[in-house]
């Protein structure tokens, strides 16, 4: 989840690991520094991810079953994970607040780039190895690092792209395969697509419009960049114009250029033309025809590729390491 405004609930958190009274949270709640003096304040580990740094801290609340150089190590891999996507991790410096909570496994995160990239992240005490090598959440949070601040009414795009790209990501990376990947945007797109009364993505800010219909969004932007390029580029390669161009957590962007500079990278309109349509206008896609082209099915729970299908090779491409 990316935090667009800070929520009085988390500064509360945070004044209270700082030991500083009510009052001052009143006095301080508009400023541009909170939650950031949890982190300048608590001691921080520091990572080297290419090129940048991590600075991993602990707030209070008692010991992990885990070690932390576990959950050290499990942050890096998280950070590979996103600097092989991208080509590079997103940002200079990312600071990371593990908060610990009652319970096993990533509880969520949400994640701001006002004073820098920096996520609070929830964790359980009990969490175990496994249970981290197959969690999602921290990536996605990572993956906001990667796109400019567009403003709220389109909420959609940011966690559009964080729904869609970790999992292909991680496939990239190796730690997910191919088929547990599309079995899960199998289940989840429909969620994206509208439904009765639906304005478009940038009027309809329900669950599903902001997190599946933002990713649907970047399916179809991926297929057809593909085919555009004959299958030399896709989505990734637009994402990575957007943050070679400077657009990453840090900066403030209308959407129309991030999305320019996607479409420069890839030397295609797709980004373009598909917010012209989506922006405003409920536009269903038709899933079956899709995954049917891309030779996508499930049979009894299970994914099962058809490698003969007219798309393929785009498929492929998809998931294939850059």
């Amino acid at each position: 989840m990316k935090g667009m405004t800070v929520r009085r609930v988390a500064l509360s958190m945070v004044f209270a690991w700082l030991g500083l009274h009510a009052g001052a949270e009143d006095a301080a709640f508009d400023t541009p520094h909170m939650p950031y003096r949890a982190f300048d304040t608590l001691p921080a580990t520091s990572i080297a991810v290419g090129g940048a740094t991590i600075l991993l801290a602990y707030a209070p609340g008692g010991a992990f079953a885990l070690p932390k150089a576990e959950i050290a190590a499990w942050v890096e891999a998280c950070g590979r994970t996103l600097a092989t996507y991208y080509g590079r991790f997103p940002v200079d410096k990312y600071r990371l607040l593990v908060i610990p909570v009652p319970g096993l496994g990533v509880r969520g995160g949400t994640t701001w780039g006002y004073r820098g990239g920096a996520t609070r992240l929830r964790l359980g005490l009990g969490a175990q190895a496994a249970e981290l090598a197959n969690d999602w959440v921290l990536i996605h949070e990572m993956i906001h690092l990667a796109f400019p601040e567009v403003g709220d009414r389109h909420h959609w795009i940011e966690e559009g792209l964080a729904t869609y790209v970790e999992a292909i990501a991680r496939v990239q990376a190796g730690s997910l395969d191919a088929a547990t990947a599309w079995r899960g945007l199998v289940r989840g797109m429909p969620e994206g697509n509208p439904r009765s009364g639906d304005a478009g993505l940038d009027n309809t800010h329900t669950w599903g419009r902001t997190y599946w219909g933002g990713a649907l969004f970047c399916l179809v932007a991926d297929v057809r960049i593909r085919e555009r390029t004959g299958n030399r580029m896709g989505l990734q390669d637009a994402l990575r114009g957007i943050l070679a161009a400077g657009g990453n957590i840090e900066h403030d962007w209308n959407i129309d250029r991030a999305f320019e500079a996607g479409d420069r990278a890839t030397g295609t309109h797709v980004l373009q033309e598909l917010y012209a349509q989506n922006r405003d206008t409920a536009v269903e896609v038709d899933l079956d025809a899709l995954w049917t082209r891309l030779g996508i099915a499930v049979q009894d729970g299970r994914v099962v590729f058809d490698d003969r299908a007219p798309q393929a090779d785009i498929r492929r491409a998809i998931t294939a390491p850059h």
